[in-house]
């Protein structure tokens, strides 16, 4: 499985976006189930509403939950991040913990967010 992180998203959505048409060949050359986080639908769709805007195909892509099981496991990665002495946004600790619990690849352009949770169990496409 691909989780697709928010900053994919917006490409994706951005129908002029030449990053979202090289994403999308990415996406169909992997042939694997594609989903989201409700986190990220989150994100997007706070974005569209900020500027008053809609964008009804953001919710037409299969959205994983945040569990008591992510809550656990982002809390740990969080404190592993704080640790190691490269924190990270809380909300990037709860999106890789629905893909290392879902054993999915997450799929970002913003890499150094997630980089420190590599020896963790997170992979990245």
């Amino acid at each position: 499985m691909i989780i697709l992180d928010t900053d994919v998203l917006i490409e994706i959505l951005n129908r002029r976006s030449r990053r979202g048409e090289d994403a999308m060949k990415i996406l169909k050359s992997n042939h694997d189930d594609i989903a989201t986080t409700a986190i990220n639908i989150h994100e997007v769709q706070y974005g569209l509403e900020k500027r008053g805007e809609t964008n009804p195909d953001i919710h037409r892509l299969r959205a994983l939950p945040y569990t008591k099981s992510d809550a656990r496991l982002s809390a740990k990665l969080e404190l592993l991040a704080e640790e190691d002495g490269t924190p990270i946004h809380r909300m990037d600790a709860m999106i890789a913990s629905i893909a290392i619990n879902h054993g999915a690849r997450l799929f970002t352009y913003n890499t150094s967010h997630f980089r420190t949770l590599l020896p963790h169990g997170l992979e990245l496409l």
